[in-house]
């Protein structure tokens, strides 16, 4: 079995004639969109249809390439031929923001979409997105300056997200009298040695140092970039923006921030009971958060992980166990950490072929296993948007998490069904870990991040200013349930999701998906085989509905702090088992 990925069905490399060729028919298509956008020789109706069409053309092709191209860089940070093809890609595809921004305007000049939709088949698919259009028009500036924003953004919040990259990438940390990279120093959390966790905590902590201030430049940077934009589009936040972006309501984020802020007290006592097993009296130090508990974690090779997953989802849809093993076996995945690879993991969809590119830092621990169960869901999710109109394709941030917590809770429950008495507390131990990440380090990632637009906006904030506001998030998030003398002050500096230009706020979603999948495992011990192809036509309307909407197609009402409390109530009864087992 191939341990990294095969890119040879989408290019065969840069010097592929088929790269090549794409290459110039996106530009050649952009020109043309561009031509189409601005002529005013033809009915509105025929001309949405126009636009609509070159659109789908771009999308593919574009996606294409971008995904290529992306993938290539994920696994060499430090490929400076592949960054030029990065920079090429985002020059040309830049190109076309003015036609982009100018189609939008027109679809919001629409009277009527649902009267057009009537006489058009084309328009009839995209009645969403043409109607999102109209609200998304408000905060399009000029052609001509979104086309200028797009491109400086190549050279600007962009490129400084790829220093990000770059530097966490490829930094050198010196562990034991040998040097590893940031990956391999970080999984080391995960060991079963005590005096391990504890020096590589260490080492972690000390190699940040090198890259801090660099970091924190760009971060600065990128969030100054959101803000200024933010305030010229008209929205009243980076927050505001996001969630109008993902069709969320802000009652939605509240109603889940007040039931996620009622339960931290429950986090707090499975952290200090953790603690208490390990020999800590003042809460649990951050380097044990993914201390193994109990008996020792089995490791899974990779023929082993494949075995277990295919074994376990085959009691949920054999649809899941056939695409897990399509992947395992077709070179989907990249599995282990090796210099200039970018650290975590993330899947990504290749529809187009209808598979997917997956990349881990695979450690053979459960922990592992699970984050392959995590980034199949993501496959799954993708798999039932394959054949989905391309412009309805996707989901936002929120609901992109739902398949992939869903098979993170259904792999802890099948574990836990076939562990034995000594096994369980281990296995809730690691099902309550990462709920922990998924909800309480979550929220400290808005907290900064909340932090961080609202500081940067009068003074740019130091290395020092953004550890003190990391370890204040902290404080306010974990409470007692961390040891305040051991805490991670540099969590900003290795968690890519802060440095995007496009994309704020992906931290959030995270407690959504989890705590959404948590009432959708819910729905589906009730309903049995039924719930899978409602799961399925769920999945599959995700980037053509609000977030409030997809939700409501399984009964779930997500604007009712309720919802989140009977999702939180579950994870508060793993907690009091943990607690009567230790």
């Amino acid at each position: 079995m191939n341990t990294e990925w095969s890119l040879d069905e989408i290019y065969k490399g840069f010097d592929d004639e088929a790269y090549e060729a794409d290459f110039k028919a996106l530009e050649e298509e952009l020109v043309s969109f561009g031509k189409a956008v601005k002529a005013a020789d033809r009915e509105l109706k025929d001309k949405v249809e126009e636009l609509l069409a070159f659109e789908e053309n771009i999308t593919l092709s574009a996606g294409k390439l971008s995904l290529y191209i992306g993938l290539r860089e994920s696994v060499n940070t430090d490929d400076g031929s592949i960054m030029a093809q990065s920079n090429r890609f985002s020059k040309v595809f830049s190109s076309g923001s003015a036609a982009f921004s100018g189609a939008s305007k027109l679809y919001a000049s629409i009277p009527d979409v649902d009267a057009f939709a009537k006489e058009s088949g084309l328009i009839a698919k995209y009645t969403y997105k043409l109607k999102s259009a109209k609200e998304n028009a408000k905060h399009l500036l000029s052609d001509e300056v979104e086309e200028i924003i797009s491109q400086l953004d190549m050279t600007g919040g962009a490129a400084w997200g790829k220093l990000q990259t770059y530097l966490t990438s490829t930094l050198k940390v010196d562990y034991e009298g040998r040097t590893v990279t940031l990956s391999e120093i970080r999984n080391l959390a995960y060991s079963d040695d005590a005096a391990v966790r504890k020096s590589a905590y260490e080492a972690e902590i000390k190699a940040y140092e090198k890259i801090a201030d660099s970091v924190a430049f760009a971060l600065n940077n990128i969030k100054m970039q959101v803000n200024t934009l933010c305030e010229k589009r008209g929205y009243e936040s980076a927050l505001d923006m996001t969630l109008a972006k993902s069709d969320m309501k802000k009652e939605t984020l509240d109603a889940m921030l007040t039931a996620i802020k009622e339960y931290l007290p429950v986090f707090r006592k499975y952290l200090r009971k953790k603690g208490e097993l390990l020999g800590h009296k003042n809460g649990l130090p951050w380097y044990d958060l993914f201390a193994p508990i109990g008996k020792a974690e089995k490791s899974y090779s990779i023929d082993e992980a494949k075995e277990y997953l295919v074994n376990c989802f085959s009691g949920f849809t054999p649809g899941m166990a056939s695409l897990m093993k399509e992947a395992f076996e077709n070179s989907w995945i990249d599995f282990y950490p090796r210099k200039g690879k970018e650290g975590g993991a993330f899947c990504a969809d290749a529809n187009f072929i209808r598979q997917s590119r997956i990349l881990t830092n695979y450690d053979g621990t459960f922990g592992a296993v699970d984050t392959l169960a995590h980034e199949l869901g993501h496959a799954y999710h993708n798999r039932q948007l394959e054949d989905v109109d391309i412009l309805n394709q996707g989901a936002p941030m929120q609901l992109a998490e739902t398949a992939s917590t869903f098979n993170e809770v259904f792999l802890g429950k099948y574990a836990l069904s076939k562990a034995s008495d000594l096994e369980k507390i281990s296995l809730i131990d690691s099902d309550l870990k990462e709920q922990t990440q998924c909800i309480v380090d979550i929220y400290s990632r808005f907290l900064i991040e909340s932090a961080v637009f609202e500081q940067s906006k009068n003074r740019f904030l130091m290395a020092d200013d953004l550890k003190e506001i990391m370890l204040d998030a902290q404080r306010q998030s974990y409470g007692d349930g961390l040891d305040e003398n051991t805490m991670h002050p540099y969590m900003w500096v290795c968690k890519g999701h802060y440095y995007s230009s496009g994309l704020s706020y992906y931290n959030f979603p995270y407690a959504f998906g989890n705590l959404f999948a948590l009432g959708l495992y819910s729905l589906y011990k009730e309903e049995g085989d039924s719930f899978v192809p409602k799961y399925n036509k769920m999945l599959a309307s995700t980037g053509c509905h609000s977030i409030e909407d997809v939700a409501a197609t399984m009964g779930i009402d997500v604007t009712n702090p309720d919802f989140w409390r009977s999702s939180l109530k579950l994870i508060e009864a793993e907690v009091c088992e943990f607690c009567k087992l230790a």
